[in-house]
């Protein structure tokens, strides 16, 4: 790129990457198109609307709130004049299998470790230890490993790395659950160490132990709610990449990246993309350069021309994907004080659960290891006077492999959701039993019948209205093969003028590592190599 140049730029997708690379670029003077297939932007972090209510239907974790801080100020904001952040308390709910009572799990390190210890006698002093290590790692993944293209090792980062060999290699080498497992002895417990494993869509024995920096967030830190939901957060999103310049197009979807050969010697460069708007019509779009924030399978095997996807299909196969999810958006006469906002369900036998999850045949454990969201808990206005607002997230299997050449509907999958009752079977049965498990678990012996707003969502629409690869909810897993700079380039290895950003690119899952892949893109496009956040 040549530095002061203005670009023109499209970026594929209006999700939380999308918007963000949109507003960073666009307050670099760079003339930029979102384009987005859907009818509303937010991608995965979408909204429902339906009878009063308001669902979130993606994220719901706020976690990392100095990354969001940061990405605000760069483009000249504060965070706080867009949103208000609630910090929970309790911070989540555990209920375990079996358990006579819920843990509640308070923020802040030595409430944290006065749980571990009531539970564990001698386990706050190890999880102290626990979260000193977490912290330490996730300030180290923060300046060297996340906001970074991995084009270069700076030399400070060697400087500051070479001692830390030892230690790095350990916490690659071994497991996530290993590490919660020499730190404590209670299920429960190490449950909750290595429940974030299912964020970063892995399991504790497949994410290596480098992520209990994770503890750091939700233990040590605090986990907080931004009022009206993620909803509000994409609102403000979109506002702002308009209010730098950027143009927001919806009802348009991207059907190829067009490029130009320039020789033998050299990669094909990226000369515009090809649209279909929504009354089928098409069109072509001139630009210099593309971001695309779609679903990266989607775009190596469907976007780029034929004669620049191969072996992308061989690379796919040996790519470890995270979880499929049926998710079930529930409207609920009120109260149900028995859910805090944030409620986990862990079932004793959690390895077989994850065993069933990625082992053979699509499937839904029974019973599962749940997630549900109360977000009424926090924000009346996500339900109406009298009336609870619940979220209900099962990991299930991922779709299986596409097999070359079969119709969709032959594509071995749990299936989609659908409104009251209207999805297919796999997935209405799989939320009618973690709607009977939360009632036993928690003791709200008539939730199934104060249900009044129910829908659901299966694998099958992730992957009709994201083009997510086999169905998954999240994207590759962050496996010790999938992580870090092992987890890919956020520049295209096939054509020049091809750049990546979102969940499914690099520096990984959620919505703070989507900001930072934003913010990593904009380094590409300035030619800057450094690693570390960008001065604000």
């Amino acid at each position: 790129m040549t530095a002061g140049q203005s670009l023109r730029i499209g970026i594929i997708g209006a999700g939380v990457a999308g918007l963000a690379s949109a507003a960073l670029l666009a307050r670099e003077g760079h003339r930029v198109t979102v384009l987005e297939r859907a009818d509303a932007v937010g991608g995965r972090a979408g909204t429902w609307r339906e009878g009063g209510f308001t669902f979130d239907t993606g994220p719901s974790w706020w976690l990392m709130p100095e990354c969001f801080e940061h990405f605000f100020a760069l483009l000249g904001e504060r965070l706080e004049d867009h949103l208000e952040l609630v910090p929970l308390d309790p911070a989540y709910r555990v209920f375990g299998e079996g358990a006579d009572e819920p843990l509640d799990v308070r923020s802040g390190r030595e409430r944290a470790i006065a749980l571990f210890d009531s539970v564990e006698p001698g386990a706050g002093a190890r999880l102290a230890d626990y979260l000193d290590s977490a912290a330490q790692t996730y300030d180290m993944a923060t300046r060297r490993f996340l906001y970074t293209t991995f084009s270069r090792i700076p030399p400070a980062a060697l400087v500051e790395l070479l001692p830390q060999v030892p230690r790095l290699a350990r916490l690659l080498l071994e497991s996530l659950h290993g590490k919660a497992a020499r730190t404590v002895q209670d299920r429960r417990l190490q449950q909750i160490l290595g429940y974030p494993a299912v964020f970063l869509a892995a399991t504790p024995r497949t994410a290596p132990s480098l992520y209990h920096l994770m503890s750091a967030m939700d233990l040590a830190d605090a986990v907080r709610y931004p009022l009206g939901g993620f909803t509000r957060f994409v609102e403000v999103l979109a506002r702002l990449a308009q209010e730098q310049g950027a143009r927001l197009r919806t009802g348009v979807e991207v059907t190829r990246i067009r490029t130009a050969s320039r020789g033998p010697l050299r990669r094909p460069l990226v000369t515009g993309l090809e649209l279909r708007r929504a009354d089928g019509t098409e069109e072509q779009l001139d630009l210099d350069l593309v971001v695309s924030a779609a679903d990266l399978h989607h775009t190596e095997t469907v976007l780029l021309p034929p004669e620049l996807r191969g072996g992308a299909e061989r690379r796919w196969a040996a790519t470890t994907s995270g979880p499929g999810a049926v998710l079930a958006l529930l409207g609920v006469e009120s109260p149900l004080p028995q859910l805090a906002h944030h409620s986990l369900f862990f079932t004793e036998d959690w390895d077989r659960t994850f065993s069933e999850i990625f082992d053979g045949a699509p499937a839904v454990p029974d019973p599962a290891s749940l997630y549900v969201c109360r977000p009424s808990a926090t924000d009346p206005g996500t339900a109406p006077r009298g009336m609870e607002n619940l979220f209900i997230l099962i990991p299930v299997s991922p779709d299986a492999p596409a097999q070359v050449g079969a119709p969709p509907e032959e594509q071995a999958s749990i299936g989609a959701g659908g409104v009251d009752g209207a999805g297919d079977a796999r997935v209405e049965a799989a939320v009618d039993r973690a709607i009977a498990q939360i009632s036993d678990w928690a003791q709200i012996p008539d939730l199934s019948s104060r249900i009044r707003v129910r829908r659901t969502i299966g694998p099958a629409d992730f992957a009709r209205d994201f083009h997510a690869w086999r169905g998954n909810a999240l994207g590759p897993a962050h496996t010790r093969g999938q992580s870090a700079f092992l987890r890919g380039s956020n520049r295209s290895r096939r054509a020049d003028g091809l750049l990546f950003a979102g969940a499914t690119s690099v520096p990984g899952v959620g919505v703070p590592m989507c900001l930072i892949s934003a913010e990593n893109v904009l380094k590409r496009v300035r030619g800057d190599r450094s690693d570390g956040p960008l001065p604000a």
